[in-house]
């Protein structure tokens, strides 16, 4: 069943006029412009912007191609060529001790998060998460902040933020908030979608340190880059691969468990593995801000 005229014109969070999306095709037919350029067109004419004041030009790129899978606009060839996922080849390799990498309770001081704002930073990310991430490494869409976690001159592994999921029962019950309301606000929860420490690090409590730490440095990171602190963490954590221990530890609280289904199956059954759901409120006002 195809979505309603209404819904259809939802991509990324935003709505998108009848109007709107024929000036898009005018503009298409009348102009040669790359994916890239039209991106930057659509949000400097349709002022779609973050609080900071900067493009969402990511946003808008993922919107575009979704709009032309509903056969609404033709966007011009990719300048590169689609790899349908795979990685691109990156001779990038994480250093790695002769043997286990230990840190004591009290060199945990030494343990510093890197903000992801460089090419030379995202290489090691990307890297890292590639080659040692059971999920691997994909772009993501949308506001997201990365981290590198260091001691010293050695790499321990990373962490990845992003978009919220769109809906989930037990976490939108939680909170008390509106469909409305959750439509609005939604950019105020930030989701961990990447947490890895690199396989040869043994250090106990190192994980809930890590996600205790980011809580703390992620907003006003998170503030410099989009212009406003989220007020809400959330990751999914595989059953069948995970316990949650260390984010019980970092006194996330666990909510329940996803169904299975993903946001695209309409037939009720569960194609995806089942996820602890576990959320961190990083004020306490939180659920009034969201609910406002």
């Amino acid at each position: 069943m195809r979505p309603s005229p209404r819904e259809s014109l939802r991509f990324c969070g935003r709505t998108f006029r009848p109007e709107e999306l024929e000036w898009m095709k005018s503009l298409l037919s009348a102009e040669s412009l790359t994916r890239s350029q039209l991106a930057r067109r659509v949000c400097e004419q349709l002022n779609w912007v973050n609080r900071a004041g900067r493009l969402k030009e990511m946003s808008c790129r993922v919107a575009l191609l979704r709009m032309e899978q509903e056969g609404l606009i033709d966007l011009p060839a990719p300048l590169h060529p689609n790899t349908n996922g795979r990685p691109s080849p990156d001779p990038l390799r994480i250093p790695r001790p002769q043997g286990p990498l230990t840190l004591a309770a009290g060199e945990l001081k030494s343990v510093r998060l890197e903000w992801v704002q460089t090419e030379s930073a995202a290489r090691w990310y990307r890297a890292m998460m590639r080659h040692h991430h059971y999920l691997g490494c994909k772009p993501m869409a949308g506001a997201q902040v990365r981290y590198l976690i260091w001691s010293e001159n050695w790499l321990l592994g990373g962490l990845g933020f992003g978009a919220a999921a769109w809906t989930v029962a037990a976490r939108d019950e939680w909170i008390g908030w509106s469909a409305s309301q959750r439509q609005q606000r939604l950019e105020w929860v930030v989701n961990n979608s990447r947490f890895l420490l690199l396989p040869w690090v043994q250090c106990h409590n190192l994980g809930s340190w890590v996600l205790g730490r980011v809580g703390r440095q992620l907003p006003q990171d998170w503030q410099n880059r989009y212009g406003y602190e989220p007020v809400l963490l959330e990751s999914f954590v595989e059953t069948q691969r995970f316990a949650g221990t260390c984010y019980r530890a970092a006194n996330w609280l666990c909510l329940g468990q996803t169904l299975g289904r993903g946001k695209l199956e309409k037939s009720h059954a569960s194609v995806l593995p089942i996820k602890d759901l576990f959320v961190r409120p990083l004020r306490s006002d939180f659920r009034d801000l969201l609910c406002r």
